[in-house]
């Protein structure tokens, strides 16, 4: 007797079968460093793990909104200026050495076109994404940082705006992501953050003999300024008064 194999089974088997798989690719992808990069625990415009900050903080300068998540779509911050301002969510991270990925999907929603618009960035010397500006559809934008053996504290910020460069207008970001990697690759910008806060410290420009010199120079005023004002009230009255009768004589002939 023939046994009848129903196609039901040959499903549950493929389904089976799947299953480890599944779990490979879920152990396999990058780990997310941030907390909460989907934007899914909030109450009200509090979104957990993240804070607001601005250049200007006046009432009515900037408005940050949670827009919570919906069926089928991700949670968003959005950034609305009012007036020009340099504006962001941001979040502190400790990271260990190594390269990152940082990167967010935005849009700009009438951003002004003549400076720095929607982006993620350090708050420190200049590390950004490349910005949007105008009106823009979603875009995932982002940058590869370095951290040296030693790890560093990074502070992680969804922005409109930057240092020195305010604007107006309306960013919106979803799907944050800090994410360990091997390497840059092509297409984004890449920073070394030991190389950057080295530079950024870096004391007087100039030759030793010059800072020699310096000092030297510095010490004689100091000695000349102290012996000025050590000198005896009597010494300096005498002085003055050689150097009048010295004019009268002169005057006379």
């Amino acid at each position: 007797m023939t046994a009848v194999v129903r196609p039901g089974f040959w499903l549950l088997l493929v389904a089976l079968m799947a299953v480890p798989t599944l779990d490979a690719r879920a152990a396999a992808a990058p780990k997310n460093l941030l907390n909460n990069g989907s934007f899914r625990v909030g109450s009200g415009n509090s979104v957990d793990g993240w804070r607001q900050d601005a250049w200007i903080q006046d009432p009515g300068s900037t408005d940050y909104i949670w827009h919570p998540p919906e069926p089928g779509k991700p949670g968003e911050l959005e950034v609305l200026s009012h007036r020009d301002n340099d504006a962001r969510w941001s979040q502190l991270l400790s990271l260990g050495p190594g390269w990152y990925h940082i990167s967010v999907e935005s849009r700009a929603i009438g951003a002004q076109p003549f400076t720095t618009g929607a982006n993620i960035s350090l708050l420190e010397d200049g590390i950004t994404s490349r910005d949007l500006r105008g009106t823009t559809d979603w875009q995932r934008i982002g940058f590869y940082l370095r951290i040296g053996s030693q790890g560093a504290d990074v502070e992680v910020a969804l922005r409109l705006g930057g240092f020195g460069r305010l604007t107006r207008g309306d960013a919106r970001f979803r799907e944050a992501r800090v994410v360990k990697v091997a390497g840059p690759q092509p297409g984004e910008p890449a920073y070394d953050l030991v190389a950057i806060r080295k530079a950024s410290a870096t004391g007087p420009i100039g030759s030793p003999w010059t800072l020699v010199a310096t000092l030297l120079f510095l010490l004689l005023l100091a000695a000349v300024g102290w012996r000025m004002i050590a000198e005896p009230p009597a010494a300096v009255e005498a002085k003055v008064e050689q150097r009048a009768s010295r004019k009268r004589k002169a005057g006379a002939r």
